[in-house]
C-alpha cells in the first residue's frame, strides 16, 4: 500500500501560509476524494481543504492552532491497492514518514506548490519570523531589536506580511509627518499606548475583558490602516427610489417562480454603481506611491455581516458583464457562501468598489470606512416613506414616496469634493430614474 503526502494548497497569490483552526478527521479515519479534512485560516479567509485522495489517514503532521507553509505536506494518508510507488521524501516539517514506506506526494488540483526559503529566524525569546517576515524586514532596514518590538496577530503573537508591511507604512508616515513638524519648528508627541495588560489590571468587578478573534482583530487593523491611509471625506444625497420599490414588489413572485432566487434591493444598487462608475472611472481606481492605477474591470464588493457579528466582503468580479438576473444570482451565492464560511480566497479579492447596505440594519446613513486599496465605498441606507413635495408642470404637489439616503465616503488624495458629489448624485440619479415597468 503506498502513502501519500497532500500538501498545503495554495490559497492566493499573496498568501504564503496557513493556520490549522480545526481537524475535521483523526488519524485511522477514513478518507474519500474531495472530502474536507481540515478548518484552516489566512489573513484573507476561513476555509475547509479537501482530500485529493482516498484512503486511510496514517499521520496529521501539524496540531490545531500550528502554522503551514503553502506547497508543505500537512497529512499523509495510506491508499489502498496500490504498491510500487517511489519511497517517500523526507520533509522539514514537524513529522517525517518512514523512507521505507512507499510514498508519492500529490497536491490539490488547484495549486502548485510554494517554494520557501531557508529557515526561519527566532528571536532570545524562541519567537517564530517567517523567511517572508525577516527578508522585508532585511529590504527595509528593520534591525531585529525592532523587529521584537512587533505586536503580532499570527498564531502565538507571530508577526505575520500584514503586520510588518502595516508597520512599515505607518513608520514611512510617522517619519514623513516628522520632517513637515520639523520644517514647521513644531515638535511632535506620542501618543499615549494602552496596553492590554494594564486594561486588565484595572477591570472591575462590573467589567468584562474579551479578547478580540482572529477575524475582529483584522478587520480592526485594516480599519486603523485604511483611516491613516487615506483622508477621508463622506458627501450625502436623498434619492427617490419610488419607481425600485414598486417594481420589486410587483415582480419578485414572479421571479421565484421563474429563476428560483429571491430579489434584494442589493443587485438593483449594484446595477445603478456600475453605470455611474462607466460614467466616472477615475472613482473605479486605487493608488499606489504617487501614482493613480484606473481599473478598467469593474469588481463590486459587498459588505457582508456574517453571523459571528463579524463582517466580510465577498467580491462580484466583472459585475458589469451580468444582467439583472445575473447579477441577483451572484449576490445571493457570495451572501449564502458567506454566511455558511464557504467563501474561496478569490471570492474576496481583487475588489475595486464597494457596496455597504446599512439599511438592512434599520439604519438611515452611515460613514463607512474605505477598503483598501479601493478609493470609495458607498452606503445606502433604509428605504422610508415620506411626505415630498413633487414638481410637476402643473404646479407643486405633495405626495408619498419612498426615500432613501445615500452616503460615499471617498479618498481626498484623489477624488475631491466635486467628483465625490457628482459620483454620488450621479448614483442617485440612476435609481430615480429606474424604469418601473421594466420586464426581466
Amino acid at each position: 500500500m503506498a502513502q501519500v503526502e497532500i500538501l498545503m494548497p495554495k490559497m492566493g497569490e499573496s498568501i504564503m501560509e496557513a493556520t490549522i483552526l480545526k481537524w475535521l478527521k483523526k488519524e485511522g479515519d477514513r478518507v474519500e476524494l474531495d472530502e474536507p479534512i481540515v478548518e484552516i485560516a489566512t489573513d484573507k479567509v476561513d476555509t475547509e481543504v479537501p482530500s485529493t485522495e482516498a484512503g486511510v489517514i496514517v499521520k496529521l503532521l501539524y496540531k490545531e492552532g500550528e502554522v503551514v507553509p503553502i506547497g508543505k505536506p500537512f497529512v499523509v494518508i495510506e491508499k489502498e491497492g496500490e504498491a510500487g510507488a517511489a519511497p517517500a521524501r523526507k520533509t522539514a516539517e514537524p513529522a517525517t514518514v518512514s523512507a521505507s514506506t512507499p510514498s508519492v506526494k500529490t497536491e490539490t488540483k488547484f495549486s502548485t506548490p510554494v517554494t520557501r526559503h531557508a529557515t526561519a529566524g527566532t528571536d532570545g525569546d524562541n519567537r517564530f519570523y517567517s523567511p517572508l517576515v525577516l527578508n522585508i524586514a532585511r529590504r527595509e532596514g528593520i534591525p531585529m531589536a525592532e523587529l521584537e518590538t512587533l505586536p503580532g496577530t499570527g498564531a502565538g503573537n507571530r508577526v505575520t506580511k500584514k503586520d510588518i508591511l502595516a508597520y512599515i507604512e505607518s513608520r514611512k508616515q510617522s517619519s514623513r509627518i516628522e520632517r513637515v513638524a520639523e520644517t514647521a519648528g513644531v515638535r511632535t508627541q506620542e501618543p499615549p499606548v494602552y496596553k492590554p495588560s494594564a486594561l486588565a489590571a484595572d477591570a472591575g468587578k462590573n467589567e468584562e475583558i474579551i479578547e478580540m478573534d482572529r477575524m475582529r482583530k483584522l478587520i480592526a487593523e485594516h480599519m486603523v490602516r485604511s483611516k491613516h491611509t487615506s483622508p477621508h471625506v463622506t458627501s450625502f444625497v436623498e434619492a427617490d427610489v419610488t419607481s425600485m420599490v414598486k417594481w420589486r414588489q410587483k415582480i419578485k413572485d414572479k421571479f421565484f417562480a421563474r429563476e428560483k432566487e429571491k430579489i434584494t434591493f442589493t443587485p438593483l444598487f449594484i446595477e445603478c454603481v456600475i453605470r455611474a462608475l462607466k460614467d466616472f472611472p477615475m472613482v473605479n481606481a486605487s493608488v499606489e506611491g504617487d501614482k493613480i492605477i484606473v481599473k478598467r474591470d469593474i469588481h463590486i464588493g459587498m459588505a457582508t455581516a456574517l453571523p459571528s457579528g463579524n463582517l466580510i466582503v465577498p467580491v462580484i468580479k466583472h459585475a458589469d458583464h451580468y444582467n439583472l438576473i445575473g447579477l441577483t444570482k451572484q449576490v445571493n451565492r457570495l451572501a449564502e457562501n458567506a454566511r455558511n464560511n464557504r467563501l474561496n480566497p478569490a471570492d474576496i479579492e481583487g475588489g475595486t468598489f464597494t457596496l455597504s447596505n446599512v439599511g438592512v440594519f434599520g439604519n438611515l446613513m452611515g460613514t463607512p470606512i474605505i477598503n483598501q486599496p479601493q478609493l470609495a465605498i458607498l452606503a445606502t441606507g433604509a428605504i422610508k416613506k415620506k411626505p415630498v413635495v413633487i414638481e410637476t408642470p402643473a404646479g407643486d404637489t405633495i405626495g408619498i414616496r419612498h426615500m432613501m439616503f445615500l452616503s460615499l465616503s471617498y479618498d481626498h488624495r484623489v477624488i475631491d469634493g466635486f467628483m465625490g458629489g457628482s459620483f454620488l448624485r450621479r448614483v442617485a440619479d440612476y435609481m430615480e430614474a429606474f424604469d418601473a415597468e421594466r420586464e426581466f
